[in-house]
C-alpha cells in the first residue's frame, strides 16, 4: 500500500488533486441582467487599493472588494492569500444577507485563478475584476457559469474574456 503526503495551506485550492473536476464545484450558471459602465469597471481597482489599509502599511496582502454597480466600495477584506480574501467578502455579504450578489461587482488585487472564479459564481456574482491575468481554467470556468471576466485592468484599460455584453 502506498501512501501519499503532500503539503498543502489555504490558499492552494488545487494542490493535491488528481483532476480539476475534484474541486470543481456544481453551481448553475449565474443569472442577472447586471450591466456596469467600462468606466466603472476600470475605476475598481485603484478603488480597491484605496481602501487597503493594511496593505499600504506592509505591501504584502491581497484584497478583494465587493461593489455595487454605480462603483460604490461596501466591503474590502485584506489577506495574505487572495482566496482567503475573498472568502471573508463573500461571508461578509451572506451575513449581510446579499447573496447571490447578482447586483454586485466582485474585484480582485491579484491575478484570476480558477478558484476564485469558482467562488464568485458560487456566491453568485456576475463580474469578476482584478489588476492581473486569468489563467486558462478561470476563462474556461467563467464561460462556463456565465460570469464575466475583466482582467488587466489598470490605466484605464479593461480586458473583457467572457460574457462582454456587461461591460457597456
Amino acid at each position: 500500500r502506498l501512501r501519499r503526503h503532500f503539503y498543502t495551506s489555504s490558499s492552494c485550492g488545487v494542490c493535491g488533486k488528481g483532476a480539476i473536476e475534484a474541486v470543481r464545484v456544481s453551481a448553475p450558471p449565474v443569472e442577472g441582467e447586471l450591466r456596469v459602465s467600462e468606466a466603472v469597471v476600470s475605476a475598481l481597482p485603484e478603488r480597491l487599493l484605496s481602501a487597503q489599509a493594511a496593505f499600504e502599511a506592509t505591501g504584502g496582502l491581497h484584497a478583494t472588494g465587493l461593489f455595487t454597480a454605480d462603483g460604490e466600495l461596501e466591503c474590502v477584506r485584506e489577506d495574505v492569500g487572495r482566496h482567503n480574501a475573498m472568502d471573508k467578502v463573500v461571508g461578509w455579504a451572506f451575513l449581510q444577507g446579499l447573496l447571490p450578489l447578482s447586483e454586485r461587482v466582485l474585484c480582485v488585487s491579484g491575478r484570476l485563478s480558477f478558484e476564485l472564479v469558482q467562488k464568485a459564481s458560487v456566491a453568485g456574482c456576475p463580474i469578476l475584476v482584478a489588476v492581473g491575468a486569468p489563467s486558462s481554467l478561470a476563462v474556461e470556468l467563467a464561460a462556463d457559469r456565465g460570469v464575466t471576466l475583466c482582467g488587466f485592468v489598470r490605466e484605464g484599460r479593461v480586458t473583457v474574456y467572457t460574457e462582454p455584453w456587461r461591460i457597456v
